[in-house]
């Protein structure tokens, strides 16, 4: 499991606006980074945060940057995809995850990353951040998205 190692952050988010699009697969797995999501962003005292669904994975990076194109100041982006019989899964996760970066480079908006790229049911569900997961995925991702904001202000600060 990738857990090990990840950082501890504490960040104000006041004042931020957040937009997490979200796809729509995997129900179980999907409620709860929806929830994670939800839980760090009140954490970090964002209450400025808009939720859009998509169909699936693949339709993240549109969305992603028509919020951050919208003023988002962050976006935090959720799916799962799991592996199957055909090379569906490899096409994508490439998809998502090159699209996503290009969102965020272009754009300037952090982009939080809560794809997970599972084989099967069982990961996805430990990593979802549901009772008895080991991870909280959702919740990582839009803790990333933030802090990245408050890292690249700090930046272009005088």
């Amino acid at each position: 499991m990738s857990g090990a190692g990840a950082p501890t952050l504490h960040v104000d988010g006041t004042g931020l606006r957040v937009v997490v699009v979200a796809a729509s697969w995997h129900t179980v797995v999907m409620d709860g980074l929806l929830a994670g999501a939800r839980r760090a962003l009140a954490a970090a005292g964002v209450d400025d945060v808009t939720e859009v669904r998509v169909p699936g994975t693949f339709e993240l990076p549109v969305a992603a940057k028509a919020a951050a194109d919208s003023g988002a100041d962050a976006v935090v982006a959720l799916g799962v995809v799991i592996r199957g019989g055909t090379p569906h899964f490899e096409y994508v996760c490439s998809a998502a995850t090159t699209g996503l970066t290009e969102v965020a480079v272009r754009t300037g908006a952090p982009v939080g990353f809560g794809v997970l790229t599972c084989d099967d049911d069982a990961q996805a569900i430990d990593r979802a951040g549901l009772a008895g997961s080991h991870e909280d995925k959702g919740a990582e991702a839009a803790e990333a998205a933030v802090a990245t904001v408050v890292a690249l202000r700090a930046l272009a600060r005088p």
